[in-house]
């Protein structure tokens, strides 16, 4: 009986490392007997992820050491009032108005309007119909809002039908003042019109756990991280992407807190209530410049804008903080302005060649004030803003203009005017406690022995507020 020749020799190993058709393994269980190939390093595909860093382009930080940041900031210097009613006939030689704006410049101890006699006054209907001319010769008395005027026209009062006291069809300002040779001096001063606002730091915490068998096995990996280090980590890279994390919570939460309302949950919670914050976008959209609708794409669009600019604080540069299709309108906006260039081939300086990579878009201009643009990650990461709808009403915000420089208020707890960024961060702080960005590790592992527990905890915390100064300089561009 012979030996069969199957199974017969398959390889023919090589004396050395050449690949033939003899030495190919072509048969073998990959799991049990070989390693798959690996990368090292990690792959970044997301790029840089934080969205953070807003706030240190725009803004600062700087400590305080109270639950609540105080500040004031000047009112209006002349006195207008935009709703006032009155019942004169047309030709009266003398009509009396009543003030029915609220909150307006006020003065005395009965808060009367700050309208005096001798002051000479410009009296407009709000259609634009009748204007007149006069002086004070009542002014308002003890709390009442009834001034009356003598008119310097012959005719009289001009705005026929005037209505009723109660009406608001007539804006009324002082520009200056007239009396007699020999005559007493103005009746009552007016004091500084000041408003004050205030707000409530927040406090943020955060935590990483690793337990302390975990931290034995060591697996290394190559990165590079958001911050521009590189190296080789273990199990502490989650540790870092919750730094990394916590980083960006610090400014999200500074723009986008709210105050907590009465009668909330949050504000009913068991065992004491949270106050919140005013953000930046709550506060904008409380007290600065709202446009609303969908974004300005033509320069006619801008000029409202830019009018509305002109009522504030006239802010010589403003920057605009962006999402992409914002950003991209503004680019054919400006771009629509150039005739010689066919179907935008001529963005930037207009000086594109055709041999060059053509550059379609544009990094500010200048309209009356200087507006320079930049890109807001946070409103285009679609993990934060960059996902939501964009419907009119869906609460999306486009874009941010942000006043550069700064603005002088008097600081409560200074106790003089100072010098401020119109945004920044105030944190809790004071000798012994710093509360700007604490972190430290509890538990028994990773060097820690402050519990039986086995494991390593790094904790974050901070508290801090944002203070949006000069809100009326400011616009926020919702959907």
């Amino acid at each position: 009986m012979a030996i069969l020749a199957d199974p017969g020799f398959a390889l023919q190993p090589s004396a050395q490392q050449v690949p033939t058709s003899t030495n190919y393994i072509t048969n073998f269980d990959f799991l049990n007997q070989y390693l798959p190939d690996t990368y090292e390093k990690e792959f970044e595909r997301y790029g840089n992820r934080t969205i953070s860093s807003f706030l240190r382009m725009v803004g600062a930080e700087m400590p305080s050491n109270s639950d609540m940041i105080k500040w004031a900031e000047q009112g209006r210097l002349h006195i207008k009032y935009t709703k006032c009613g009155t019942a004169a006939a047309l030709n009266d030689d003398v009509a009396t108005f009543q003030v029915n704006d609220a909150g307006v410049p006020v003065f005395g101890t009965n808060n009367q309007p700050a309208i005096r006699v001798g002051a000479t006054v410009f009296i407009q209907k709000n259609d634009g119909s009748s204007v007149n001319k006069g002086v004070v010769t009542v002014a308002p008395l003890d709390g009442n809002l009834d001034f009356t005027v003598a008119f310097y026209e012959a005719g009289g009062f001009a705005g026929a039908n005037g209505g009723a006291l109660g009406d608001e069809n007539f804006t009324v300002f002082i520009y200056g003042s007239e009396f007699r040779k020999g005559e007493a001096g103005m009746t009552g001063s007016l004091e500084a019109d000041d408003d004050i606002f205030s707000n409530n730091p927040i406090i943020l915490k955060d935590t990483y756990t690793v337990n302390g068998s975990d931290m034995a096995q060591i697996g290394w990996i190559e990165v590079t991280t958001e911050n521009g280090a590189s190296g080789f980590l273990w199990y502490m890279k989650s540790e870092h992407e919750t730094r990394l994390r916590f980083d960006d919570y610090l400014e999200t939460a500074m723009i986008e807190a709210v105050p907590a309302e009465a009668g909330s949950g949050a504000a009913a919670l068991a065992g004491g209530g949270l106050v919140g914050s005013e953000g930046i976008f709550y506060t904008v959209n409380a007290r600065g410049n709202v446009y609303a609708g969908g974004n300005p794409t033509t320069l006619a669009d801008f000029d409202n804008v830019i009018q509305r600019l002109d009522k504030q604080g006239a802010i010589e540069e403003n920057v605009l903080f962006l999402n992409r299709q914002f950003s991209f309108d503004i680019d054919d906006m400006l771009a629509a302005q150039n005739s010689y260039g066919a179907g935008g081939t001529s963005y930037g300086l207009f000086d594109n060649d055709e041999e060059m990579a053509l550059n379609l878009g544009f990094s500010g201009f200048r309209r009356g004030y200087d507006f320079y643009k930049t890109d807001w990650k946070y409103l285009n990461d679609p993990t934060m803003r960059g996902g939501l709808s964009s419907v009119a009403g869906s609460g999306s915000v486009n874009g941010l203009l942000v006043p550069a420089g700064s603005t002088t208020v008097y600081d409560q707890v200074l106790g003089k005017n100072a010098k401020r960024p119109f945004l920044h961060v105030r944190y809790r702080a004071s000798e012994t406690e710093d509360r700007r960005y604490k972190t430290w590790i509890t538990g028994s592992a990773g060097g820690a022995a402050t519990s039986d527990i086995d494991e390593m905890q790094v904790n974050y915390l901070s508290e801090r507020a944002v203070c949006t100064m000069g809100a009326n300089n400011f616009v926020i561009f919702n959907a």
